[in-house]
């Protein structure tokens, strides 16, 4: 195998490391510093670079370290491994082995991915599910991403058209905004507290200060009736995907249509020109159970079903990818 370094992050890092991110192929703005730095408080940061023998950056980990396990990352949508578009797979398998060797001789017992979904990523990024593969890693959940893509012939269902005509009819008006407080203060926290007895995973100002660190990655619109704020959505946006990452209306049953209305222009027009419009999960239960109604809404707008596998690594099996290329 080839000789590889690999260290700890440090705030010494911070720009090439973002540098790395920004020119990766299978990295979001979820990677940069100052997105996953704004809940350091809750986890321990525990990420990696690594380095081939001219000290140049070839892979980085974003990671937080629990007990004597190491996640990627659990205050993130997803995590990995994230490359640079020239490394080829013998090399890549080559880092990942020495990444679980390194773990293991710092006494780490497992390390857990949730695998970037593809659609976010720039070019084909399976290296990582079939590293995975190699060294018996254990999929212990995997959950379904609704998501429509933009550029097939997906089809909308005349009941999201009767929503949206019903919109209309009462005069609804769609706003883009930079103040996420109307809708966080008086649609989004009201109703998960009323519904699920549950918080959002961010807090306002936490969303507040990342909204002010990515004002063209995180957005918001929100959908008014006589100045009356009815219904938002708060969006993650990539290099060619749209993420919803909150979405709440007032009243239940879209008597008003307001969803309808917000998510037809969003897909229809706005995004229109993006490639895949993805909706998140339905899923409970560790992914073994899916919320049936929030599902058929999504679906009914054109999207289908992209899956994002959780692994678990036992370290001690870097031993397995001694002899793979033959």
């Amino acid at each position: 195998m080839n000789s590889y370094k690999i260290i700890k992050y440090t705030s010494e890092h911070y720009q090439m490391w973002n540098n790395f991110v920004a020119n990766s192929k299978n990295a979001t703005f979820l990677f940069h510093r100052d997105f996953m730095e704004y809940h350091s408080d809750r986890f321990e940061d525990f990420s990696l670079l690594v380095f081939d023998e001219k000290e140049h950056l070839k892979a980085i980990l974003p990671a937080n370290i629990s007990g004597k396990k190491v996640y990627s990352h659990q205050g993130l949508t997803y995590g990995g491994m994230v490359i640079d578009a020239g490394l080829k797979l013998e090399k890549f398998i080559s880092i990942y082995a020495e990444i679980l060797r390194f773990l293991n001789q710092n006494k780490i017992e497992s390390l857990h991915f949730k695998l970037i979904p593809n659609i976010y990523t720039s070019q084909p990024s399976e290296e990582l599910k079939y590293a995975l593969f190699l060294s018996e890693a254990k999929l212990y959940r995997r959950d379904t991403l609704a998501t429509i893509d933009l550029q097939s012939r997906f089809k909308i269902n005349s009941n999201r058209v009767e929503g949206v005509k019903r919109a209309q009819k009462l005069g609804l008006e769609i706003k883009k905004e930079t103040d996420l407080n109307s809708f966080w203060d008086l649609v989004l926290i009201p109703n998960l507290e009323l519904k699920h007895e549950a918080k959002p995973v961010h807090s306002l100002e936490e969303i507040q200060q990342l909204q002010q660190k990515f004002p063209n990655q995180i957005v918001q619109f929100n959908v008014y009736e006589n100045n009356e704020i009815l219904a938002g959505t708060t969006l993650f946006l990539d290099k060619k995907t749209v993420h919803v990452q909150y979405i709440s209306a007032i009243g239940d049953k879209n008597q008003h249509g307001a969803l309808d209305y917000l998510f037809h222009y969003l897909i229809t027009k706005e995004y229109k020109n993006f490639e895949y419009f993805d909706f998140g999960i339905s899923n409970e239960n560790q992914g073994k159970n899916i919320n049936k109604g929030l599902q058929y809404w999504k679906e009914t707008f054109g999207a289908r079903t992209f899956c994002q596998d959780f692994y678990e690594v036992e370290t001690q099996n870097f031993v397995k990818l001694n002899q793979v290329f033959i």
